[in-house]
């Protein structure tokens, strides 16, 4: 098992689905993981530490863990199959081991709560781990804010269209 931290939760400007990035703690190798906007809002939402005026459905499960006297020891990304990954929640109660089977979104953002660790299987970590190449601008690396210039030719050129040419009788 690796452990994993969360490294960031991306949108997609060309779908509603959003993506939670992990990365290896001791390695720059990341594995990215598409999930449902409220999947990671969840997430997003505790690790910015906000909350919802009621309990979120991570918030629920948390407190029926809490009330029945378990604790989640770990979540694990465990399996990827056809383009799906799997997850398990392992709990102990009273020193039994409990493993809940769980969309990875979900442990995620049960384990952003609980504050317990996260680990993927080296079986999926080598299959759909990623390494980004030295010196590679785009998913994994902090983006400079666009400067001044890079507005000022975007301003021009939305100034230059003509919508008059996008209407269409």
């Amino acid at each position: 098992m690796i452990e994993v931290i969360i490294d960031s939760v991306r949108a997609s400007l060309m779908s509603p689905h959003k993506m939670v990035i992990l990365r290896e703690s001791d390695q720059d190798r990341y594995l990215p993981i598409w999930i449902g906007p409220y999947e990671a809002d969840a997430i997003a939402m505790e690790l910015l530490g906000k909350t919802a005026p009621r309990p979120q459905t991570h918030d629920l499960l948390k407190s029926v863990i809490d009330t029945m006297g378990a604790r989640v020891s770990h979540v694990l990304v465990n399996d990827l199959r056809d383009d799906t990954f799997l997850a398990k929640i392992v709990m102990d109660k009273n020193g039994v081991k409990v493993e809940v089977d769980s969309r990875p979104s979900d442990a995620i953002a049960l384990s952003v709560r609980v504050k317990a660790p996260i680990f993927v299987a080296d079986s999926v970590m080598e299959r759909a781990g990623i390494v980004p190449e030295e010196g590679m601008s785009g998913l994994f690396e902090e983006q400079e804010p666009a400067s001044e210039e890079d507005l000022d030719a975007f301003r021009d050129f939305v100034e230059s269209l003509d919508l008059d040419d996008f209407i269409s009788e």
